[in-house]
């Protein structure tokens, strides 16, 4: 298996949630090992008490179009995704006050609308050669757009640009020329400030 085409069965194993120690068994590539493994949302470990600890990890739902993301990006998109659409369901109780929910949480339809936002990260998948599971989306969805500020999607291309500039140097500089970032599909620009749920770096 090549390089490259191990890195595509990389990005559709961590979609599904194997475990990056298999990951690496699997192809024995230290490189697509390193470049792949990356915090997951969650994680649960047993403390020396034997209490059962749970952890939260960041998680961003990017105004960003997903095109603008590498590989790792996209499958952390999509994995947070999910998990927002469970917070949204009621279906966990973590997460239900994450600042990147706000916006969502508000909806008439908040589950819906997360099926919308994911089903837009499973179309770019799909387009790079990527099998994310299309049956983890939820049925419904809402019509229209979301409105977003343009505030908020340029701090979000300036965080993206200072990700890729450390961790993948060759879309960095393929993203250089692009003044102008498009937004997800799901939202619609208008002027304003960057969002106040925002945690500005």
């Amino acid at each position: 298996m090549t390089e490259s085409g191990a890195e595509a069965t990389a990005v559709q194993t961590l979609a599904r949630g194997t475990s990056v120690l298999e990951l690496r068994e699997a192809f024995g590539l230290r490189r697509v090992y390193r470049r792949f493994v990356f915090a997951f949302q969650t994680a649960a470990f047993q403390t020396g008490l034997g209490h059962r600890v749970r952890l939260q990890f960041p998680m961003r739902l990017w105004t960003l179009h997903p095109k603008y993301l590498d590989a790792r990006g996209l499958v952390a998109l999509w994995r947070e995704a999910l998990l927002a659409q469970k917070v949204l369901r009621g279906a966990t109780r973590g997460y239900k006050h994450h600042p990147q929910l706000r916006r969502f949480s508000g909806l008439a339809n908040p589950p819906a609308a997360l099926a919308t936002y994911l089903a837009a990260v499973q179309e770019e998948a799909v387009r790079r050669g990527y099998k994310f599971n299309a049956s983890k989306i939820g049925r419904r969805r809402i019509r229209g757009k979301m409105t977003e500020t343009r505030g908020q999607l340029f701090y979000e291309w300036r965080h993206l640009k200072r990700k890729l500039r450390k961790r993948d140097v060759k879309r960095h500089r393929a993203l250089l020329p692009v003044k102008n970032p498009g937004p997800h599909p799901l939202f619609r620009i208008v002027p304003g400030k960057v969002r106040d749920w925002e945690k500005v770096r």
